[in-house]
């Protein structure tokens, strides 16, 4: 083979590459712009400044009801959707609060809760005889968080409170039923049909949440 040949047949197969190379890339922006919401957007439910608003007044009235109790209360985070909202909450927390995370799952892969949570990360701290604050970023069904009060009861909490990030009322299958002086905190009401559960890890950057026909969709700044 000629060393012209040869350089031809190299620049052929170099061309071939570049071609596909470009078609990766194409299809790869599609697949990015595909994710994109902005053309979903019709309503803007809760503005980041919204948002940050009503986690100070929470963390304002928790720091008001244990202001006075012997013991601060120990924040339990549902891992793993509930961490920023915990993040920001025990920041604004005017109390010397000790934080610890819990897991249940009940999802799965879907987005209907299935009914049967069962714990698959456990608390490190001990909860005996102390004030119990789940933090939860959803509270639809009941069932995952019924099984966490009664998981927490078990271990000797003398009272668990629930703060949610977001309720869901309408789709309440069980009553929720708090421990002692447990109370029940939350953040806003959601009264559409249903929220976009599947792949919430990618979501949870979260900073303010808007309406697209029946479902709720997280927006980025």
């Amino acid at each position: 083979m000629s060393r012209v040949s040869l350089s031809a047949s190299f620049k052929g197969h170099l061309k071939t590459l570049l071609k596909k190379k470009k078609k990766k890339k194409k299809k790869k922006s599609g697949l990015v712009s595909n994710m994109s919401l902005d053309s979903h957007i019709e309503k803007v439910l809760w503005t980041q400044d919204q948002i940050l608003d009503r986690v100070t007044q929470i963390a304002s009235q928790i720091t008001h009801d244990f202001r006075a109790a012997a013991d601060p209360p120990l924040i339990v985070g549902v891992a793993t959707g509930a961490f920023l909202f915990l993040a920001d909450l025990v920041r604004r927390i005017q109390l010397p609060v000790a934080v610890d995370l819990v897991r249940a799952q009940s999802y799965g892969s879907g987005t209907l809760s299935n009914g049967a949570p069962t714990i698959s990360l456990d608390l490190k701290l001990d909860v005996k005889g102390k004030h119990v604050i789940l933090v939860e970023d959803i509270v639809d069904t009941g069932c995952t968080l019924s099984c966490l009060i009664a998981h927490l009861e078990s271990k000797g909490a003398s009272s668990v409170s629930v703060c949610a990030f977001l309720d869901k009322p309408a789709r309440r299958k069980v009553d929720i039923e708090l421990v002692g002086d447990g109370k029940f905190y939350k953040g806003f009401e959601v009264r559409c049909s249903q929220f976009l559960c599947e792949n919430m890890s990618m979501w949870e950057n979260v900073l303010f949440l808007h309406l697209s026909s029946d479902k709720i969709y997280p927006v980025f700044s």
